[in-house]
């Protein structure tokens, strides 16, 4: 016996029981308790001088053995569009996608999965570098980075 639930929201919470009539034994039940979670997003602000290498760390409470399990990506955005920068499924090679004329081949993925640029630009100030790890088809954790550029 299985409740399959769509469209999950937190107000699904609770406590849930699935009871049944047998012979001869009488009434069977079971009660399971259903905790929905909201998609938990950290934010954070770096900054960084002009021409050095920035390190931005994917999930800064993950360890990186949880997070080469996942499959995960690294995204740019500003004004609203999102471009994709990396991309890493478990125990493969991280795959870049070369063809943005931002970050072509400034962008490398360094330990424990974070973004390392090199070098930092004027232009980079003020976007905002997210990482997605896909932990479950429903279960998304990001981490978002705006990035701060100073001169010297």
């Amino acid at each position: 016996w299985a409740l399959h639930l769509k469209n999950i929201t937190i107000s699904l919470s609770g406590q849930y029981e699935c009871s049944f009539a047998t012979y001869p034994y009488g009434t069977k039940a079971a009660k399971i308790q259903l905790i929905v979670k909201a998609d938990e997003e950290q934010h954070h602000v770096k900054e960084a001088r002009l021409n050095q290498t920035l390190e931005i760390p994917c999930l800064e409470d993950t360890t990186s053995e949880n997070l080469s399990n996942y499959p995960l990506k690294w995204l740019v955005g500003k004004n609203g569009r999102k471009e994709e920068l990396v991309t890493k499924e478990p125990f493969r090679p991280a795959v870049y996608r070369n063809g943005s004329t931002l970050y072509g081949h400034r962008v490398r993925l360094g330990l424990n999965n974070a973004l390392k640029i090199f070098p930092t630009k004027i232009r980079d100030d003020g976007r905002v570098f997210s990482c997605h790890v896909l932990y479950h088809p429903e279960r998304v954790q990001k981490s978002s980075t705006t990035v701060r550029v100073f001169g010297k």
